[in-house]
């Protein structure tokens, strides 16, 4: 039989279109052999060191299936914020976030836990936030009207009940996106509780390349996709907010029902980024998110000429490296939330036009010197004042 290509249609708040199709039999040597992704982010390098113990991402997603045998055990208690849609059972429940959460900390299962599929950061643990639903949900308009704000409340919960990583490989890049005050506010009240927050860049690369959010918040790590032949996906997104970039096509991951799939998109690549970072995490948890943001880019493979590009960010993820340099870092106080951007940043991003943020104020220069003219001319009133004996001073 030929297998058949899903493609998930863009809608604000939904996750990155993910094409899905029957994967090869469930045989552990069939599987882990497509697990190309493993090998080109030198996961069995960065194991030596931690394999995620310790640490929780959240997974901002249409849920998790946590009976799935390569995530049992591991999946903490789900936190619904829509409330309706599919359940289990349903064929459009739970497929995009279940397999985003086994790219991430997928175990595997059977004698040796030999077969099915692995994760980047094995033994790290999941945090299930239902923020959005599957595209082919037939309540998935409700859910976007009637909870437009899930995903703002998603991020605060999980920050608040023990997240020590964000994954939303989801956004919204439609003609329509635009940032919402509430998101960005969310991420940075995570931000600034020490939690690094990552997003998909979109899946728009061949369809307008719109920017997408939440990728184009401020702080957030955006990973762009790659394929096996280590090329730019062709349907990544480009834009200024790419941070990184991680395997994004023919990915193997689990689906509900104890299946396998087989996919592509940016949520997968963000994924993956999730996971590198759960790795560094347990090997420093004492790191901030802009530490770790810096040591994913300044110890990234192939970094495009002249350290960072639109199509790639800074380069392939290599937790690997990653986890050396930590090595030597010390771990710097946690800063404020930064500030948002203001609403200019959103849209085509800074260009060269934006002379009004680098030229020379004229304000203190004017005032300098109005006030110079008034001291010379003090000066002169002062050496002519009428002397009180009829004389100037000499």
């Amino acid at each position: 039989m030929t297998p058949t290509v899903l493609r998930g249609t863009a809608l604000a708040l939904a996750s990155a279109a993910l094409a899905v199709l029957p994967a090869v039999p469930a045989q552990a040597d069939a599987l882990r052999a497509q697990q190309w992704a493993l090998q080109a982010v030198h996961a069995q390098q960065a194991w030596h060191t931690t394999k995620g113990e310790g640490v929780t991402v959240a997974v901002l997603d249409t849920g998790v299936d946590a009976n799935h045998p390569d995530l049992e055990g591991q999946v903490e208690p789900e936190r619904d914020l829509v409330g309706f849609g599919a359940g289990p059972g349903d064929p459009s429940w739970a497929r995009h976030g279940t397999g985003m959460a086994s790219i991430i900390a997928g175990h595997g299962h059977g004698a040796g836990r030999q077969d099915g599929v692995l994760g980047l950061a094995p033994e790290a643990r999941i945090l299930p936030v239902r923020v959005i639903l599957e595209d082919n949900d037939s309540e998935r308009e409700r859910a976007r009207t009637e909870k437009a704000g899930a995903l703002a409340d998603g991020i605060r919960w999980a920050a608040d009940h023990g997240a020590d990583v964000i994954n939303m490989s989801l956004g919204d890049d439609s003609e329509s996106a635009h940032p919402e005050p509430r998101e960005d506010a969310a991420i940075q009240y995570a931000l600034g509780k020490g939690i690094p927050v990552v997003a998909s860049a979109g899946n728009g690369g061949e369809k307008g390349n719109r920017v997408s959010y939440p990728a184009a918040y401020p702080g957030v790590i955006t990973a762009t996709a790659v394929t096996h032949l280590g090329g730019r996906a062709r349907f990544s997104t480009r834009h200024w907010y790419a941070t990184v970039s991680a395997p994004g096509n023919d990915i193997i991951m689990a689906d509900p029902e104890d299946d396998y799939l087989s996919g592509w998109g940016t949520s997968p690549a963000a994924a993956f980024v999730s996971g590198a970072i759960a790795l560094i995490r347990s090997a420093h948890p004492d790191l901030s998110p802009a530490q770790i943001r810096r040591l994913l880019t300044s110890t990234a493979q192939d970094s495009p000429e002249g350290g960072r590009d639109d199509d790639y960010g800074a380069g392939l993820i290599d937790p690997a490296a990653a986890l050396r340099a930590a090595a030597d870092l010390r771990p710097t106080p946690q800063k404020p939330s930064p500030a948002a951007f203001a609403d200019r940043y959103f849209g085509p991003g800074p260009t060269a036009d934006d002379t009004a943020d680098t030229a020379t104020p004229w304000l203190p220069w004017t005032a300098g010197a109005a006030g110079l003219a008034l001291l010379a001319a003090a000066a002169v009133l002062w050496r002519n004042r009428p002397h009180p004996h009829g004389n100037r001073p000499r």
